[in-house]
C-alpha cells in the first residue's frame, strides 16, 4: 500500500450517492497506520525547517499549532471511534479531491524523501473538516497582525480566507471556516 492509493480510495468513495463518517474514517485510519514515528520526526522536522522562515514572535506559535494539530492528529485517528456516525457533506467532500491531489502531488514533489507528509495532510484535512467539523487551523490559531481563528454561535471565522481565494493550491479552499467579517 503507498501513500497515494488513499487518493484512488477516496475517489471510489465519492462514487456513492451517500458516505457516512464511518466510511471515511476506514479509509483514514487505514492510511494512518502506515505512518510511523520515523514518518512523523520526519514531517515535524520538515515543518520545523519551513517554520524558519516566519516571523520570530509568530514561529512557536507557529510551530506549536502544526505539529500538534498535523502531526499529532495520526495518533488521534487511530484512536477515534467515539464519533457521531452520520452522513457527511458528499458535495464538498467531491469538490475537495481536486485540490487535495493536487496538494498530494505538490507536496510529493518537494519532498521526495518525507514521502509520508502529504499523506499526513490529506488525513489531517478531512479528518479536521470531515469527522470533527473543525476548521483546519484550530480556533486560536494566530495569523500576523494578531488575527485569529474564532468561533462564534457555532461558526468559525478564519481573517485570512479571503485572501486564498484566487490561490488554487491553498488548503483554505477545503476548510470549513468562513472569513472573519469586517477585515
Amino acid at each position: 500500500m503507498n501513500p497515494e492509493d488513499i487518493l484512488a480510495e477516496l475517489e471510489l468513495l465519492t462514487q456513492k450517492d451517500k458516505i457516512t463518517r464511518e466510511e471515511l474514517m476506514k479509509i483514514l485510519k487505514k492510511y494512518a497506520g502506515i505512518i510511523s514515528v520515523y514518518d512523523l520526526m520526519n514531517a515535524s522536522a520538515r515543518m520545523r525547517k519551513d517554520g524558519e522562515y516566519i516571523q520570530a514572535s509568530y514561529r512557536d506559535k507557529y510551530l506549536e499549532i502544526y505539529v500538534k494539530n498535523f502531526i499529532l492528529r495520526m495518533k488521534e485517528v487511530l484512536a477515534n471511534d467515539d464519533y457521531e456516525d452520520k452522513h457527511i457533506d458528499k458535495k464538498a467532500l467531491d469538490e475537495s479531491l481536486p485540490l487535495l491531489k493536487n496538494t498530494f502531488e505538490k507536496e510529493k514533489l518537494s519532498n521526495a524523501k518525507d514521502e509520508k507528509l502529504p499523506l499526513i495532510y490529506v488525513i489531517t484535512s478531512l479528518y479536521t473538516t470531515f469527522i470533527l467539523e473543525e476548521p483546519i487551523h484550530p480556533v486560536g490559531s494566530e495569523f500576523p497582525g494578531s488575527l485569529k481563528i474564532e468561533e462564534k454561535d457555532g461558526k468559525y471565522y478564519c481573517p485570512v480566507k479571503d485572501n486564498q481565494k484566487d490561490n488554487d493550491e491553498a488548503i483554505c479552499h477545503l476548510c470549513l471556516a468562513e472569513q472573519t467579517p469586517n477585515i
